[in-house]
């Protein structure tokens, strides 16, 4: 049987990056929500924030963790399977990367240690600082490598020489046309995973009576956040639609699995593409609804595959149905929120049982959105690395072989399903916990001096004292 080592090196990259990308999804908002925490304990003095943000600094910390090791995997594959690639590209994309450990890795390293030691250890501003900085530099690390990935979907202010890309203009290279789209796209997207994350726990403490207060505060908190997050994720992604119609239409055919290029074109709700025949099958349409989404015209013209050559068409049946699951779970995550908003107004936010179950059980809407974006952006791309200018089968490694291939994939998988299922554990048990369970106690202690002094506690130990 051949090992096509293409083929295999685009699994072995999927499955790492599909895991990874669920941290991040959660840790740069989770990060977010706790400078938020930390700044209205510092303002208001009140307890209850405390205790949040100190459960939830644990459940960060064991998903930062997880996010650390996992990233760390993805820019060695760039030279292990990706070879060609990494040297055509690595004029443009080695300085982005740079970039992005120099701001979001020297700010997370340099301020999570106080965020998740330092409670007590230094004063409360100071405490809030260090959160605030690890904030941001979740969001500058969201920016680089967004502006990295947006410029090999639209290429801009480079040139090419001897087969490398060369930056001519650093404003145009970073700042991309898909980037400011992409970005915040990305990141709103992030937020509302972490938003139904904070809400799901809220409401599974509540169900179970326990941490009443924190789990009030969190489920209100986020709930207020998800009323402005979900409609604004919609209006966002139209516009990312529109600049995807432009730069990319090949990419935008394969989502609606558009064949025939037309005017007054219907939106399919479902179909099952037929890629040999050029057709869908079982086709639900709505008549005049794709124009008028994808163009904003009734009657706006929508290009199909057919206007592609066939050796530079992407798949049609992935980006098709992970669009609509996509685009599915959005309307959950709506149908949720505007649910919360009408029972929060009826004052039975946190007695309507049934409600609390189903927020519950949507805490995994978020990040199955963001795999299916990710993977509509990312295989709506092929043939492709660079759009347009280096395909796919261009940028493997030429020594790799399919066996070689092969046998990382499978020390991959067995990592994966290892690492995965033990933090998963870890972060449950926190969970059932609850913020009062785990919540730090004992007195404070003051630039790191213990609370009975040394020698008192040697005397007691002597005389048996070891209480």
């Amino acid at each position: 049987m051949h090992l096509d080592p293409v083929l295999l090196s685009r699994i072995q990259f999927a499955w790492v990056i599909a895991w990874h990308i669920l941290l991040p999804a959660f840790t740069v908002g989770a990060a977010s929500f706790i400078a938020v925490v930390e700044g209205l304990s510092l303002a208001t003095r009140r307890e209850v924030y405390v205790r949040i943000s100190i459960f939830w600094t644990k459940i960060f910390a064991i998903a930062f963790g997880m996010g650390v090791v996992t990233g760390l995997i993805m820019p060695f594959q760039f030279g292990t399977n990706w070879s060609r690639y990494a040297s055509a590209a690595a004029n443009i994309l080695s300085p982005l990367f740079a970039y992005e450990g120099l701001t979001a890795f020297f700010l997370e390293a340099g301020f999570l240690g106080v965020l998740l030691l330092g409670r007590k250890l230094v004063p409360p501003w100071a405490h809030f600082f260090a959160a605030l900085m690890v904030a941001i530099g979740t969001l500058f690390s969201s920016f680089w490598i967004l502006s990295a990935n947006s410029w090999m979907q639209t290429p801009a202010g480079y040139e090419i020489v001897n087969g490398q890309f060369f930056p001519k203009d650093w404003i145009e290279v970073i700042f991309n046309p898909s980037f400011p789209y992409r970005l915040a796209h990305t990141v709103v997207a992030f937020f509302t995973t972490t938003g139904f994350v904070v809400l799901g726990v809220g409401a599974y403490l509540l169900r179970r009576n326990r941490s009443v207060q924190e789990a009030r505060t969190m489920m209100s908190m986020a709930l207020w956040l998800l009323t402005v997050l979900v409609p604004l994720q919609m209006v966002l992604g139209d516009m990312h639609g529109l600049n995807t119609r432009k730069y990319q239409p090949a990419k935008l055919a394969a989502i609606e699995a558009r064949w025939d290029t037309g005017r007054g074109v219907p939106l399919a709700l479902f179909a099952i593409p037929d890629e040999k025949a050029e057709h869908n099958k079982f086709a639900i349409e709505v008549p005049l609804l794709g124009s008028l989404i994808l163009t904003h015209d009734i009657d706006g013209e929508v290009k199909g595959l057919k206007d592609f050559p066939a050796d530079q068409r992407p798949p049609v049946a992935i980006p098709f149905f992970a669009f609509r699951a996509m685009v599915g779970c959005a309307g959950l995550m709506l149908a949720l929120v505007l649910l919360g908003g009408w029972l929060r107004w009826r004052g039975r936010l946190y007695d309507a049982r049934l409600y609390l179950a189903a927020c519950q059980y949507a805490i995994p809407l978020g990040f199955i959105a963001v795999v299916t974006g990710w993977f509509v952006t990312e295989v709506g791309r092929q043939p492709w690395t660079i759009y347009g200018l280096l395909r796919t089968a261009a940028s493997v490694s030429p020594s790799l072989t399919g066996s070689d291939v092969t046998l990382s994939l499978l020390g991959y998988i067995a990592v994966y399903l290892l690492i995965y299922p033990s933090g998963l554990i870890l972060l449950l048990r926190l969970v059932r916990k609850g913020p009062l369970e785990t919540s730090e106690t004992g007195p404070a202690i003051e630039a790191g001096r213990p609370a009975v002094p040394v020698p008192a506690r040697a005397i007691s130990v002597a005389k048996g004292d070891v209480r």
